[in-house]
């Protein structure tokens, strides 16, 4: 936030002209509008699906946990021929799947048209939170604005192609996102009459275990959700932190916390119960219990690792195939005397393609000396790289196409449509993400506007601490994207503190 910068009180709203009924600003889309959008919206989703469906190796863990829950009554694997419980997933999706398989039969093809549907929902519910965020001379047309950028993203439609979580969790982010900020708008308004405030108590106290109960079931398809909670947590702490509000705070804080205690408390019982300990998320490296972490190397590759591709001459190959030190990136040594050193591990690693213990401490031995050599690069260039490729790579992962642009002559003689696609695909990106800023820099003092930009940067920054980096991890992120950028579209108030720059 700009320094000087103030928030505009959420009591201040009527003046902005704020909204917290999603029913009122249902009403502000016409109906031809969110047909079209839709009917086009679903276009794009089914070419996607028709054209270019996607497999990814994820894709058949889900699947077999499906199938065994379906099949045995078992959320586990086949290990060795044997059954195997497992807690290496959280089981939203696969659980999703199932209710898909015993529904419409145990057809891929089927899990894609519904989640193309399940993401036409999460358009609806991004207009919806555009259109409470805008002044009230332009709900109508940010709400329009939101609803057509939502269904006719690209980025999104394309992950209904893929069974994996993204369009699951995309939806329910979305749709906490909505729960806080009609929470939020809410608890902010107050009354005077004393019977009104004690039923607002009560409403009050619904949304926000909505909110967490939403939250708990988004981290039972993805247990990063609740970083959400972070970027919440930190806005309601900001503009309550007077004591007078004290027990606005206590009361959203404990009703969330319930509902995400509740929500995850079977999963922990059956982890408890079938595992033999309590367990609310899944393991952070998707590993069955007891299973060797080769946590060293990949302490080493973070000291490099800032491109995607890398993560399948590297990461990715480990147990599976040998690793060629020519693949590897000249950001991977500091020093022709470090190669050579990185060159005898790898060769020891190709041997018998096991990543021994005492072999992943050594990579942890040498990415430390990394880190005291060049500790601006380890902790601050390498995090703002990771930052650069997860948001502006242009998003191709799930089609066809390289993703390479340079150089740009070279990769245009040697395919066109590759090249054009790319290119279009990256600069649609850098558009939307541009809308984005300007709506967050012209909405700023709203506190709505401040949670929407902590939620996305704390989901960033966690990410780039992760093994790898993988650019589809923000896609739940773009609604939120998209609706700031359909507020940077919006008029301002005349008079309002929202039309006064900030020093």
């Amino acid at each position: 936030m700009p320094a000087g910068t103030t928030f505009t009180s959420p009591d201040a709203n009527a003046a902005t002209g704020a909204s917290y009924n999603p029913l009122e600003i249902f009403r502000h889309l016409s109906y031809w509008h969110l047909l079209a959008a839709l009917s086009l919206g679903l276009a794009l989703r089914l070419f996607f699906i028709i054209h270019f469906p996607f497999y990814a190796g994820d894709t058949k863990f889900y699947d077999e946990l499906a199938r065994n829950l379906l099949d045995h009554r078992v959320y586990g694997l086949f290990v060795h021929g044997q059954l195997t419980p497992v807690d290496m997933r959280m089981p939203g999706y696969p659980v999703f799947l199932a209710g898909l398989y015993a529904t419409f039969g145990r057809s891929i093809r089927g899990v894609m048209i519904v989640q193309a549907c399940i993401d036409l929902i999460t358009c609806v519910l991004t207009a919806l939170i555009a259109g409470m965020i805008a002044p009230i001379n332009s709900k109508t047309r940010v709400a329009t604005i939101a609803l057509w950028m939502a269904a006719l993203c690209p980025f999104t439609a394309n992950y209904t192609a893929a069974v994996l979580t993204e369009v699951v969790a995309t939806f329910l982010t979305t749709l906490a996102v909505l729960a806080f900020v009609i929470a939020f708008g809410r608890a902010s308004t107050n009354s005077a009459n004393e019977s009104v405030a004690h039923r607002l108590l009560y409403a009050e106290a619904a949304w926000w275990f909505l909110t967490g109960l939403i939250v708990g079931l988004g981290t039972l398809v993805r247990p990063e959700t609740p970083l959400l909670l972070f970027a919440a947590g930190l806005v309601l702490a900001v503009c309550w932190r007077h004591r007078v509000d004290w027990s606005k705070l206590f009361l959203a804080v404990s009703w969330i916390s319930l509902g995400l205690i509740l929500t995850l408390t079977p999963w922990a019982a059956r982890n408890a119960k079938t595992l033999g300990r309590i367990e609310f998320l899944a393991p952070r490296y998707a590993q069955t219990y007891g299973d060797f972490i080769p946590r060293g190397f990949y302490d080493w590759t973070g000291t490099w690792m800032i491109r995607f591709k890398d993560a399948y001459l590297a990461t990715w190959k480990l147990g599976k195939g040998p690793i060629r030190i020519e693949d590897l990136p000249a950001s991977a040594f500091d020093s022709s005397a470090e190669r050579a050193r990185v060159a005898a591990l790898i060769d020891r690693y190709n041997d018998d393609l096991q990543m021994s213990p005492i072999l992943d401490r050594e990579f942890a031995t040498l990415a430390r000396e990394r880190k005291s050599s060049w500790p601006i690069r380890s902790y601050i260039e390498i995090p703002l790289a990771r930052m650069a490729t997860i948001w502006f790579s242009p998003r191709i992962a799930l089609l066809p196409y390289s993703g390479e642009l340079w150089p740009p002559a070279e990769n245009w003689r040697n395919n066109r449509i590759d090249f054009g696609v790319t290119a279009a695909f990256g600069v649609l990106n850098f558009i939307y993400i541009g809308m984005a800023l300007v709506g967050a820099v012209r909405f700023r003092k709203q506190p709505t506007i401040a949670f929407l930009i902590l939620m996305v940067a704390i989901r960033t920054v966690f990410l780039t601490q992760l093994q790898t980096v993988e650019p589809r991890y923000v896609i739940v992120c773009y609604p939120v994207i998209l609706a700031l950028g359909a507020l940077a579209w919006s008029g301002r108030p005349a008079g309002s503190e929202l039309a006064a720059d900030s020093a």
